[in-house]
C-alpha cells in the first residue's frame, strides 16, 4: 500500500456505521473514522487524511497530520520504555514504537531523540529508528562555505551541539562559537562554516564574512535606538558582551568599526552612543 505513511487525498467509496470507507490506489478500501467526518460528506467526495496502522495493526485513516511522515526525521519525545522498545510522541492518538533493535542508543522516558519514520516490511506497519546515521547523506558536494541553510538541534555534545541540516545531512555547531540562547528542539537559519572529509557539516548560526559583521552591526543599532547608549567598550570582558548582545567580542568590535566609520555612534571611554 504507497499511502502508508503518508499524506494522501482520497474518494469516499461507502459509508458504514462505523466511518467512511476511501479507495486505495491498490482496490482496497481504508476506513476513516466516524469521529474525524464532518457530517456532510458524500459518496464520491474527496478527503485528505494520513493512513497508517492502529493498535491492532490495521490500516486506518486519520484527518490528524504527524510531526514527520514516512522516509522523514522528527525530534520526539519519548513516552513509555518497554524492555522490547519504546514508544515515541509523534502528534498522533497511537505513539511511533521504536524497537529496541533499532535504537541508536538506550532511549530514556522524556528525553527527545532524532527518528526516521519507516515502514517495517515484516509487518507492513510504522515505526521509528533512533539510528539515524544509517540515513543521514553524506554527498555535501552541492553545500558551499557560507551558504544558508535550515536547521534542527537534535542533540547535545562535549564539543556543542549536533544539527540535522535541511532535512538529511548531519551538522555540528561548537560551543565556542555560539552567543545566543540554544536547546535542543530549536529549529534556526545557519550558515555552513566547513565541509568536512567524513561528510558531516560545521555550521554557524552567524552569516560567514562581511554579511556577519553587517548583521552584528544593524543588531547594535537596535539596540541604541532602545537604550541611546550601552556601557560596552575595547575593555569590556568578552562575557558581558555576550550576556548583553550574543555575539563575541571580535564580533562586536568589528560591528562597532563599521557604525563608527559610517558615522552611526560615538565612542567613548565607558561606551558607545548612537548618534541620531
Amino acid at each position: 500500500m504507497k499511502e502508508l505513511g503518508r499524506i494522501s487525498t482520497l474518494s469516499i467509496n461507502r459509508f458504514t456505521a462505523n466511518g467512511a470507507y476511501l479507495q486505495l490506489s491498490n482496490g482496497n478500501e481504508v476506513l476513516l473514522p466516524k469521529s474525524y467526518l464532518q457530517g456532510d460528506e458524500q459518496e464520491g467526495d474527496e478527503k485528505t487524511v494520513f493512513i497508517y496502522t492502529d493498535s491492532e495493526d490495521r490500516p486506518v485513516a486519520i484527518t490528524q497530520k504527524p510531526i514527520a511522515l514516512v522516509d522523514e526525521f522528527a525530534l520526539m519525545r519519548a513516552k513509555t520504555i518497554t524492555s522490547f522498545g519504546a514508544f515515541m510522541d509523534w502528534g498522533l492518538p497511537k505513539d511511533l514504537f521504536v524497537p529496541k533493535s533499532e535504537m541508536g542508543k538506550p532511549i530514556q522516558a522524556e528525553e527527545k531523540y532524532l527518528v526516521m519514520v519507516c515502514v517495517d516490511y515484516k509487518t507492513n506497519r510504522l515505526i521509528g529508528v533512533s539510528k539515524y546515521q544509517d540515513f543521514i547523506l553524506s554527498d555535501t558536494e552541492n553545500f558551499s562555505e557560507g551558504q544558508e541553510v535550515e536547521i534542527l538541534v537534535f542533540e547535545k555534545t562535549e564539543l556543542g551541539f549536533k544539527v540535522l541540516i535541511d532535512g538529511n545531512y548531519e551538522g555540528l555547531i561548537y560551543e565556542n562559537e555560539i552567543f545566543e540562547p540554544l536547546q535542543v528542539g530549536d529549529k534556526k537559519r545557519a550558515y555552513i562554516k566547513k565541509k568536512r572529509e567524513d561528510g558531516k557539516l560545521d555550521v554557524q548560526l552567524n552569516p560567514i564574512g562581511r554579511q556577519k559583521y553587517e548583521e552584528g552591526a544593524e543588531k547594535i543599532l537596535e539596540t541604541l535606538k532602545v537604550q541611546k547608549f550601552l556601557p560596552l567598550h575595547d575593555k569590556s570582558s568578552p562575557e558581558e558582551i555576550k550576556k548583553t548582545l550574543g555575539m563575541s567580542k571580535k564580533h562586536f568590535k568589528q560591528s562597532i568599526g563599521q557604525l563608527y566609520k559610517s558615522k552611526r555612534i560615538l565612542l567613548h571611554k565607558d561606551g558607545i552612543e548612537l548618534i541620531d
